[in-house]
């Protein structure tokens, strides 16, 4: 007598899409965002499960965003973007065009752009690790998190250079590594390396690594080049496997010590640690540099991004002089 043959049962969704994800090579912040997106989604819909959907209810929950909770486009887009890995990745269920997604409009506001005067300010207000970041931040033109997120191996010290990881690895890109810079970042990155002889002395060490990589080298997050250059203070399990890992440093601190002594240095602007890279890119156009050069050190996709920063340089009726400063 033949025996049935046993059907495998359906990886449970949640599971499995982290399984996608990481297979693609997303951040860590990119999946935990593309997970809530989708439960807000299921939830929306009285936890039907997404195999029983499709577009309709995908634009049903679009727009309740957009009209109901009045999110920003780039909000959008997010639950856009996760609700089509969901459906075209996960359940392999391709999505056909949304035509009746109520679309936010864009509102494209000037970047705040800070004076060489005070940048000097708010640098000399600064010390110690805090100081290290913000000085990258307008030095090289990096995001917090991609300041936060370099392994040691990003920095090309020879070549004055630093390799940025997109966080979907999609879109790397290298920046410059100030000259001024290179001492104080190697004497960082000997008190980062003893402390991480010391996580190693008492068997700890690793640091989280994409999943293919993981999976090829399982002892490379023990790797000096591929610690955090920024490591986080204290040790971190994870939830899902239980192994000890020693993360990045977080944004908070940065953002807090930037409004800090913003607030100290009396700067009438609202300044965020990101208005150091936006004043990265207005002095490098102001220096006389290629607008095709300062845009794939910012590594914008579109000239259109980093044009914007042309219209607040020499401001001030565009850099024209007014006829009562020349009578």
């Amino acid at each position: 007598m033949e025996s049935t043959p046993q059907v495998k049962p359906a990886p449970k969704l949640f599971p499995l899409i982290v399984e996608c994800l990481q297979g693609k090579h997303y951040s860590k912040r990119t999946e935990e965002a593309y997970i809530q997106w989708i439960k807000r989604y299921i939830l929306f819909h009285s936890k039907r499960h997404p195999r029983e959907m499709g577009a309709a209810e995908v634009e049903a929950f679009l727009n309740h965003l957009a009209i109901e909770k009045k999110i920003s486009a780039s909000t959008q887009n997010q639950a856009k973007s996760a609700l089509f890995f969901l459906y075209d990745v996960v359940l392999e269920q391709a999505l056909p065009a949304l035509e009746n997604v109520t679309k936010i409009k864009v509102q494209k506001q000037l970047p705040v752009v800070l004076s060489k005067q005070e940048v000097q300010a708010i640098l000399s207000s600064l010390d110690g690790t805090a100081w290290l970041i913000v000085s990258l931040l307008y030095g090289s033109g990096l995001r917090v998190m991609e300041c936060l997120r370099l392994r040691v191996a990003d920095i090309d010290f020879a070549r004055l250079e630093i390799f940025v990881r997109d966080t979907n690895g999609h879109k790397n890109r290298i920046t410059l590594l100030p000259a001024s810079l290179v001492e104080p970042l190697k004497m960082h990155l000997q008190n980062v390396q003893a402390l991480h002889n010391q996580d190693l002395n008492k068997g700890f060490g690793k640091v989280w690594m994409p999943s293919e990589l993981a999976k090829k080298y399982p002892d490379a997050g023990k790797d000096w080049q591929w610690q955090y250059v920024f490591p986080s203070s204290r040790l971190s399990v994870e939830q899902d496997s239980g192994l000890v890992y020693r993360h990045h440093a977080d944004e908070k601190p940065i953002q807090r010590a930037v409004k800090k002594v913003v607030a100290q240095t009396g700067i009438k602007k609202m300044v965020t640690p990101n208005t150091l890279r936006d004043s990265f890119a207005t002095h490098l156009l102001e220096g006389g540099q290629e607008i095709k050069t300062v845009q794939q050190l910012m590594g914008h996709a579109d000239e259109s991004t980093t044009r914007l920063y042309t219209k607040v340089v020499n401001t001030g009726g565009r850099g024209v002089a007014s006829p009562l400063d020349v009578i």
